[in-house]
């Protein structure tokens, strides 16, 4: 457990404004209602589980399953008078408890589902009683349009056929009276109308004791009286008795529904916990996804580390105005306890500090908070604020004792678990003498180990903050030439006030600043003149800095890109070296068989084919089998291997053999089958139009035409010269 933050804190934090902008989310009134209730949450085990559904809620908006819709009616002044004891509500209400349920009852069974997703909202959901009950029982007795159904009773179900009964008999005996005074001319033009939710007849004054009944009233001139039939008021009456019935039987049905339910109203008050709870949690993760907001890292180790931090109600003013808002970094930790923030006054030093401390107080009251995901932070046991003029009319306090009664409720309060933010350290009494007085409250919040923001103008100060080891001057950059604030922070060196600049700037002469020069301390000019240039050398290399970091990102870019063409080429060799293997595989298969035919066509011998053909598929296979060997599993699997490998090699023996014989074979009858065409080939005298092919050559031609220098072969598109000695005859010209 931690201490409460005070009311002072929030209100020197703006953080009403935050929740204000929170609420403007939620669906339900009490869901607005308990926004603006929020307050630091005192338990780490109660913060934890509330970010951790709201982290939940925002990350459901990237994904299918969404939250399912879990807006109510506020039933709770339904849910008091249901405790009371033999009491009933409306209709209406009844209804509404039925729909919460209902809603509940669905909320419970989506986080079940989707537990992995939601598991804190799945855990806090499980604590409540699944149950249709309560539904149910409501649902028996009245139906949608809030009406009690006839057959919620027995009593109540006679009753409303009874009053149908008299509704008919009244229509018939109106209807029978109206017939009669149409005949008789009694009635005027209107013949009837209604009042008092009755039907009555319309009839001429001259004629109204013409007509039995009951005078209800006349027309503003007085020519027609309204008059409902005699016939017709003993059932009306007797419709009256039925009515005042019929609402009896109804509150009795009522009391005992009401009785029903009312064991179950513990549930109903959870049920209405439960959603509200979710109402806000959604509201919060709405107004995170708004802001670009996130849940950053909580250490146990001491530190504040925001990154690209900004402050939300200045970026919605300035998002609102299409304006940009300057994001800040600041890091505290052991070695950086405190920072002293100087500058130029509206240069952002206020607001810097106050983003820090608002968005650690949004954190630490279940809010998600604009800053970098890479960002982490501590759970501090109490924050501190001294910000603004705070003077009290009522306790006449000025500003100064003001700050002094503050301060020294500072340092009762400070320890190692304390964030301090303090604005205009020192500030409302002279300035040597409040500066030293500063200088010692700093030490004490040093020695103390708490961790803290301060802005000052104090040149003191800033010194100090150079002598301590863990504390950090820092300054809000400004532009030297233009002297307008840049709203960045820079860590590690003390900013100048650039008071006389800030002047002359502002249309103050010349004359004026250099007596003022002349006034103060020399020392102190010399001071702030060295920090002022010191800064500006600081600003320039900073620009530097700025444009070696964007070339060395562009030059990171180039390279990866380059990487990525490199890689994608590589890729492709790849596929082209593949598919060229592949083509050479098929080119190589085409060789063979084209041989394999050409033999064939040349011999005509079909069982040499089917042998070659057959020998060409062993000798794969066997190939296949050297490159691809099969593992045995089991030990019966390699017994068997070894015998089908000793049989395998048996017949590749014998294969081998009767391939050998038969190439032997081959060969001769190739010699032969050489010899037999060579001597033909030798005594054929070639003619016009004989068909030939070139040897080595596939395509088939006709001698066009036969010299002393060759042989003119075509063939069709095109023609070529040879030598008779490199032909081969395929076909004899016809005769």
């Amino acid at each position: 457990m931690y201490k409460s933050i005070s009311e002072k804190i929030l209100q020197d934090l703006e953080f009403s404004t935050v929740l204000q902008h929170v609420s403007k989310h939620c669906i339900s009134g009490l869901g607005r209602e308990s926004v603006r209730e929020i307050k630091p949450i005192q338990s780490r085990k109660k913060l934890f589980i509330e970010l951790h559904m709201v982290n939940e809620y925002l990350s459901s908006f990237e994904s299918e399953n969404r939250v399912p819709n879990h807006g109510f009616d506020t039933i709770t002044e339904s849910i008091r008078r249901l405790a009371i004891e033999n009491s009933f509500i409306e209709t209406a209400a009844f209804l509404k408890i039925a729909a919460t349920s209902l809603t509940v009852n669905e909320l419970i069974k989506f986080f079940k589902k989707f537990q992995l997703q939601f598991p804190t909202f799945y855990t806090r959901s499980q604590k409540i009683e699944f149950t249709t009950y309560i539904d149910d029982e409501i649902k028996k007795i009245i139906d949608i349009s809030g009406e009690v159904k006839n057959n919620a009773s027995s009593a109540l179900k006679q009753i409303r056929r009874d009053i149908n009964n008299i509704r008919g008999k009244i229509g018939a005996s109106f209807s029978s009276a109206l017939s009669k005074s149409v005949a008789a001319g009694y009635l005027d033009d209107i013949k009837e109308t209604i009042i008092d939710n009755q039907r009555v007849l319309a009839v001429s004054a001259m004629h109204r004791r013409k007509v039995s009944g009951s005078l209800l009233g006349s027309s503003k001139s007085g020519n027609i009286v309204y008059i409902a039939p005699q016939a017709t008021l003993a059932y009306s009456r007797e419709f009256q008795n039925l009515v005042y019935e019929e609402k009896q039987e109804v509150i009795k049905i009522l009391r005992a529904l009401a009785e029903t339910i009312r064991p179950f109203t513990p549930l109903l008050q959870a049920y209405i916990t439960f959603l509200v709870q979710t109402d806000v949690a959604g509201a919060k993760a709405k107004y995170a996804r708004e802001m670009n907001a996130v849940l950053p890292k909580i250490t146990s180790e001491k530190k504040i580390y925001f990154k690209n931090a900004v402050h939300p109600i200045l970026w919605r003013k300035n998002n609102e105005q299409s304006l940009e808002t300057i994001s800040q970094t600041i890091e505290l930790s052991e070695e950086q306890q405190i920072i002293v923030i100087s500058g130029p006054n509206a240069g952002g030093k206020s607001i810097t500090l106050k983003t820090i401390g608002l968005l650690q107080l949004m954190l630490q009251s279940g809010i998600l908070i604009p800053v970098d995901e890479r960002s982490q932070t501590y759970v501090f046991d109490s924050i501190l604020t001294d910000i603004g003029d705070n003077q009290s009319i009522e306790n006449q306090l000025s500003t100064y004792s003001y700050r002094l009664k503050n301060m020294r409720h500072f340092l009762r309060k400070c320890n190692e678990n304390t964030l301090f933010l303090i604005d205009e350290f020192g500030t409302g009494s002279d300035p040597e003498l409040g500066g030293a007085l500063a200088e010692i409250f700093l030490e004490e919040f040093y020695e103390k180990k708490a961790f803290g923001i301060i802005t000052t103008h104090y040149s003191n100060l800033k010194v100090l903050a150079n002598e301590l080891d863990n504390v950090t001057n820092a300054n809000m950059q400004f532009d030297e030439r233009s002297l307008e604030p840049l709203y960045k922070l820079f860590v590690g060196q003390a900013g100048s006030s650039f008071t006389f600049e800030v002047a002359q700037k502002n249309g103050i002469p010349f004359s004026i600043i250099n007596k003022a020069k002349k006034r103060v301390e020399t020392e102190k000019v010399r001071l702030d003149k060295t920090i002022s240039k010191l800064q500006k050398e600081r600003n320039r290399l900073q620009k530097n800095s700025d444009n070696l970091e964007s070339q060395h990102t562009k030059g990171k870019e180039y390279l990866t890109n380059l990487q990525e063409k490199e890689q994608r080429i590589q890729e492709k060799l790849a596929g082209f070296q593949e598919l060229y293997d592949k083509n050479q595989k098929m080119l190589s298969l085409g060789r063979k068989t084209n041989e394999l035919l050409h033999k064939y066509f040349q011999t005509n011998n079909k069982k040499e084919l089917i042998a070659s053909f057959n020998k060409w598929v062993a000798d794969e296979k066997v190939k296949h089998v050297k490159k691809n060997p099969t593992k045995p599993k089991t030990t019966s699997q390699k017994k068997k291997a070894i015998v089908v490998k000793k049989q395998l090699e048996e017949v590749i023996k014998k294969v081998e053999k009767e391939v050998l014989e038969k190439v032997v074979v081959v060969r001769k009858e190739k010699k032969i089958a050489a010899a037999k065409i060579a001597k033909e080939k030798s005594e054929y005298v070639y003619k016009i139009n004989d068909r030939v092919r070139i040897e080595g050559s596939n395509s088939i031609g006709t001698i066009d035409k036969i010299d002393k220098k060759g042989v003119t072969i075509n063939y069709g598109v095109f023609t070529t010269k040879t030598s008779i000695e490199k032909l081969e005859l395929v076909e004899k010209t016809k005769k």
